[in-house]
């Protein structure tokens, strides 16, 4: 890792390095949390969880060839380096803004209450049709998981397309501060993190911190759909660059012409300044024509030709939990349970009723809405109905909620389960071949369980 020696690492996070002059001067491999991970030659951040303390598996560490370990304990009389500091999580994000500044590299920071993963997919499937991109993996968008994406950047790397996630106010700030980010994407603003945010004006207020880091040439990519982003027409004394799903006056990008695939995508024509073309989409939803717009917008920027944009948008590929279409031979499967909010589960009921014969809904609680969840929960329920969903499973104690709106709407085929082991007992007394089953909740409802047992049965 360039520039990342011990000595300027421990200079970095502000610890008190403890070793020889000679140890002062290695540079490490890599930098990691999990003693499962660490390479030959790598550092490992001693954290405490709560689940373990990684001071625990410190010897563990060094046996399989870490080169020093950073902790927060004093370690007496050793016979490897290491770095002391008071705060593991605080030295982790310092160096992690260290070897940012090193790196010679465009940084595109993507956020929204919605699409944050599957932008970041299609940004990054546009950008390699000409560069080496590296991007943020899994969930890693916090402040842990941010700084470990950093540390995943190497020389051979050209563009880096990182997701950053918050709940609160701040966390942008300072996710910010450690990315950098020379093109600023945000999604839309939309009904998340309310116990904390509590209005959509308090999420535009916190998703908008990211221009706190932005390059001072830097650019903003905004969807001029969002009536709260329209308010933001400038950053840094630059025009915003807004994309559309529809023509309007304020943007450069915009479709036409989008024709639904039903689960296999949309076709669209693409219109830019320096001309049009026409893409078929390949993931699920015509939400997916807004990522495909940002992903435009930001492969301009970074001077791709419209070709390259084409192909990147028609070779991204659905991740495990995000708008993924599963067939089993005996279902088919929306597999959309990595999160949920009330934005991306009316989007994902839209799309359920793409599908062709009887369609199965199996929702459950969202998370970190506050005091109107329950409100919020009901209209859910009252939504699905609504639609025409043949068949409704609310899962979860908020979930209860979804019950009860779509049974005041009138649904009739309707159950509630407490989790998703209560439903996958039932399943078979609820269930019919031929069926398309979306199954959507909050990560903390584990819902990729029943996706897995589906998957399993219809083989």
């Amino acid at each position: 890792m360039k520039n990342m020696t011990l000595g300027n690492i421990a200079k970095a996070c502000g610890g008190t390095f403890i070793g020889t002059q000679q140890e002062e001067g290695i540079e490490v491999s890599g930098i990691s949390i999990d003693s499962r991970t660490i390479q030959t030659g790598g550092l490992f951040v001693a954290t405490r969880g709560a689940r373990t303390d990684g001071h625990l598996y410190i010897d563990d560490v060094i046996g399989k060839g870490a080169a020093a370990v950073v902790s927060e304990q004093d370690l007496g009389s050793v016979s490897y380096p290491y770095i002391r500091v008071e705060d593991s999580f605080d030295a982790l994000k310092k160096m992690a803004a260290f070897y940012r500044i090193g790196l010679d590299i465009k940084v595109v920071g993507i956020t929204g209450s919605v699409g944050k993963t599957s932008t970041k997919e299609m940004i990054a499937s546009v950008l390699s049709t000409k560069y080496q991109v590296q991007k943020t993996d899994k969930n890693f968008n916090n402040e842990v998981g941010l700084p470990l994406t950093i540390f995943t950047i190497g020389e051979e790397h050209e563009v880096a397309v990182l997701e950053m996630g918050i709940s609160d106010f701040g966390e942008m700030t300072r996710l910010a501060q450690i990315a950098k980010p020379d093109i600023c994407v945000i999604t839309n603003i939309g009904q998340c993190h309310l116990e904390n945010l509590k209005t959509r004006d308090g999420v535009l207020k916190a998703k908008t911190e990211i221009f706190t880091g932005m390059s001072e040439d830097g650019e903003a990519v905004l969807c001029g759909d969002d009536d709260k982003l329209l308010t933001v027409q400038s950053v840094n004394g630059r025009p915003a660059h807004y994309f559309t799903r529809l023509q309007k006056e304020n943007a450069e990008v915009y479709a036409s012409g989008i024709v639904s695939r039903g689960l296999f995508g949309s076709d669209c024509t693409i219109h830019t300044r320096q001309g049009s073309f026409d893409v078929h989409i390949p993931l699920l939803g015509e939400h997916m024509v807004s990522n495909a717009l940002a992903a435009a917008t930001v492969g301009l920027l970074l001077g791709l030709s419209l070709p390259q944009i084409r192909e990147g948008i028609e070779k991204v590929k659905a991740l495990p939990g995000r708008s993924r279409v599963v067939e089993t031979g005996q279902y088919v499967v929306i597999d959309d349970c990595y999160n949920a909010n009330p934005v991306s589960m009316r989007a994902a009921l839209d799309v359920l009723m793409l599908a062709e014969g009887r369609r199965v809904a199996v929702i459950g609680s969202m998370f970190e809405l506050g005091q109107e969840q329950e409100r919020l929960h009901d209209e859910i329920g009252a939504y699905a109905a609504a639609k025409g969903i043949d068949v409704i499973v609310a899962l979860g104690e908020l979930g209860r909620h979804i019950y009860e709106g779509a049974k005041a709407a009138g649904q009739k085929q309707l159950f509630y389960y407490e989790n998703a082991e209560e439903f996958l007992k039932h399943k078979g007394e609820i269930l019919q071949a031929g069926d398309t089953i979306l199954v959507k909740a909050s990560h903390g409802m584990h819902l990729e369980r029943i996706v897995e047992e589906l998957e399993e049965a219809g083989k």
